[in-house]
């Protein structure tokens, strides 16, 4: 073939700046592009011989070398797939918006399926420019009679092309690295690329430096393979130690037997699995591969608590697993990681098109063959069908997570303290989970019992009503208001203890919602089933923990409130407090606060959206201190207004109080401990 001259063609002539600048959004994300090419050449290959159109060696070994040259900043890439004739180079390299698996598909359409297809990305090849000055194809096509091509551009519009003298079938392209670009021509950043992008690509990839020297490996006789090349081999002889027989007599016992060994050039390693585990069928993996390949791919020697195994292909094909890793307590520190993956290509992270945004704190793979992706198979297409393979795969943790609860409960309630943030997230964020989950989302209470919410009302006696039941209600009809079942709930056991001990002395329960992710998830249950409410265990005063006052007490009693109400607020030196007086049943109890559960939600909005700067009492009453009239401290209090340890009393109730309710703040505690210090020494006189 003459040597012939020409231009690139292409629509404008700024294409290679937008190549460079804005359709990949990643640096090093050419070398994805350059070892997918080569994978959908094999790939043509392989179908084509599979079809009798061509017939492949008997030694046949796909595989995919990537060769890195620091001396000449070059880096290779050589396939052993399809090739290219001239005209295709034409066709396909020179016409930049025809990658040629178009073309393929249709001409093959009815003997073969579009499976294991990649070619239809397009520019994946022009990628070669965001890091090279210059760049050479040597290229031989499968067919008969072709002649090798060699095909160079220099990153403008103009390329070269003239007879080529590659031996083999396939294809090899030289990439001669730009001064920004030498990282590239480095072993170590070559590896960490390949190993980012291409750890399960269905064709074996070995990454070398070119004029390496030799390595070599020793290995045993018996496991030598046609391919291996041998250096030298090795006799060794059998080892032999003098022990002492059952006759207590010394003699000379064989303790490694003779053996005849080879040394070998290295056997090379290929950098990828092109079996990876979400490509096998789920029967096929055992418990240790699930952890392994969990090990491997996320560096996390953690084990997962368990997993899902996605293998569907219909009405899509996906595959896929996802892992629960052991979640720890703030909801905020939560970051996993859904790798996605184009028929073991990957994709990227977290892609939120793809992925319901609650998964996002699981780590796992999804590979979707049949994903929209635009040119630089970066980023998706965003249409209905995205939208259906996040519901599928939404729906089939729900199952998963919904099966477990009906026939593994055991194993369920010991997970769930972990996996119930994710959970109560997702049922925020998406309500056809929320629906499917609902009965499955379990309550711990205060002796650690796991209860459902239906039983949560019923043990409060209520009934819980099924929200599609409320929704059926007739519009306009008078709605006659219905009595709420309040269930009670703990944010802090150790902080709020006083409190479950007065819980525990009545018999009353409560459940312990001490994540972060609590809050608006209990606000949106009270949405969905309006016949209950949640009231933290200090919000107020149960009935059954107060002693009713009797007919002739009241006024005497009224005086007393009225007494230590103005006592403390004198003490505490606030007009503004908030003092009850009751009679409680449990008179070891001198003291507790109380705040309304619409106050304190309203001040974990504003503390959420940081308007701490904002009063929260202009939003609903503060914080009340609740005194009990059956407690000897209070009795001397309002027996002894006038003493002078009153104050110091009354401050110290209240801080006790506080205590029991939230942490005090620096200063109030630095007061706090001084204060008990004065009060021992008073005991010392």
């Amino acid at each position: 073939m003459a040597a012939k001259k020409g231009n690139l063609s292409i629509s404008s002539e700024n294409i290679f700046p937008i190549i460079k600048k804005w359709v990949y959004s990643d640096h090093d994300i050419f070398v994805r592009e350059m070892i997918s090419n080569g994978c959908d050449a094999i790939t043509k290959l392989k179908k084509l011989d599979m079809m009798g159109e061509y017939q492949m060696a008997d030694d046949y070994k796909p595989q995919i070398q990537v060769i890195v040259n620091p001396e000449e900043k070059t880096l290779k890439f050589i396939d052993n797939g399809i090739g290219m004739t001239a005209d295709e180079v034409e066709e396909y390299i020179t016409q930049i918006a025809f990658s040629g698996a178009t073309e393929f598909l249709e001409k093959y359409k009815d003997k073969t399926t579009e499976d294991d297809m990649i070619g239809h990305f397009g520019l994946g090849f022009y990628s070669a420019f965001m890091v090279a000055d210059e760049v050479h194809i040597d290229t031989l096509s499968y067919k008969e009679g072709s002649a090798p091509v060699h095909w160079v551009s220099n990153g403008g519009t103009e390329y070269e092309m003239s007879d080529g003298n590659k031996e083999g079938v396939g294809t090899e392209i030289t990439l001669f690295l730009n001064d920004d670009s030498l990282e590239f021509a480095n072993e170590y950043r070559v590896r960490e690329v390949l190993e980012k992008y291409c750890s399960f690509m269905p064709v074996e990839i070995f990454l070398s430096k070119a004029n390496a020297e030799q390595e070599y490996e020793t290995i045993d006789e018996a496991d030598l393979k046609e391919d291996d090349v041998v250096v030298e081999r090795i006799h060794e002889e059998a080892k032999m130690e003098e022990k002492e027989n059952e006759n207590g007599e010394k003699e000379m016992v064989e303790v490694s037997p003779a053996k005849d060994k080879v040394k070998i050039n290295k056997r090379p390693v290929a950098i990828n699995d092109i079996h990876p585990l979400w490509t096998k069928h789920p029967n096929e993996c055992s418990k240790e591969d699930y952890i392994e390949f969990y090990r491997k791919v996320f560096l996390d020697y953690k084990e997962p608590l368990f997993w899902i195994h996605l293998n569907m292909d219909y009405p899509f094909n996906l595959k896929g697993i996802l892992y629960f890793p052991k979640i720890n307590t703030e909801y905020d520190s939560i970051e996993g990681t859904i790798k996605l993956y184009n028929n073991q290509v990957f994709i990227a992270d977290n892609i939120k098109e793809v992925i319901p945004e609650f998964l996002m704190v699981l780590k796992g793979v999804i590979d979707c063959p049949d994903l929209p992706l635009n040119v630089s198979r970066s980023a998706l297409q965003n249409d209905g069908f995205v939208t259906k393979i996040a519901d599928y795969i939404s729906k089939k943790v729900a199952d998963k997570l919904s099966g477990m609860c009906k026939t593994d409960k055991e194993n369920y309630e010991k997970y769930w303290d972990d996996i119930s943030p994710f959970i109560k997230f997702g049922c925020l964020k998406d309500e056809k989970f929320c629906d499917k989950m609902m009965d499955y989302i379990l309550f711990k209470n205060i002796d650690h019992k796991y209860m459902t919410l239906k039983e949560c009302v019923e043990e409060n006696g209520g009934t819980l009503i099924d929200p599609k039941d409320q929704k059926e209600e007739t519009e306009g009809e008078e709605k006659k208001e219905e009595p709420k079942t309040t269930i009670y709930y703990v944010t802090d056991e150790q902080q709020q203890s006083q409190y479950i001990n007065m819980f525990r002395s009545q018999s009353q329960d409560a459940v312990i919602l001490n994540h972060n992710i609590d809050s608006p998830f209990i606000t949106q249950l009270e949405q969905r089933n309006q016949n209950i409410q949640f009231q933290r265990i200090d919000a107020d005063i149960t009935e059954s923990a107060k002693e009713e006052v009797k007919e002739e007490e009241k006024e005497n009693f009224q005086k007393t409130a009225d007494t230590l109400t103005e006592v403390f607020k004198k003490a505490l030196d606030n007009d503004k407090l908030n003092v009850k007086v009751e009679k409680l049943k449990d008179d070891k109890v001198a003291s507790m606060i109380t705040l309304s559960e619409q106050s304190r939600r309203m001040q974990e909005m504003m503390k959420m959206y940081g308007m701490t700067g904002m009063d929260p009492s202009m939003f609903g009453t503060d914080s009340t201190l609740t005194l009990n009239a059956n407690h000897p401290l209070v009795q001397f209090v309002v027996e002894n207004k006038d003493n002078e340890n009153v104050p110091v009393i009354c401050r110290q109730l209240y801080d006790l109080a506080m205590l029991a309710h939230k942490p005090l703040s620096p200063e109030e505690m630095t007061a706090f401990v001084q204060r008990s210090n004065d009060i021992m020494m008073l005991l010392t006189k």
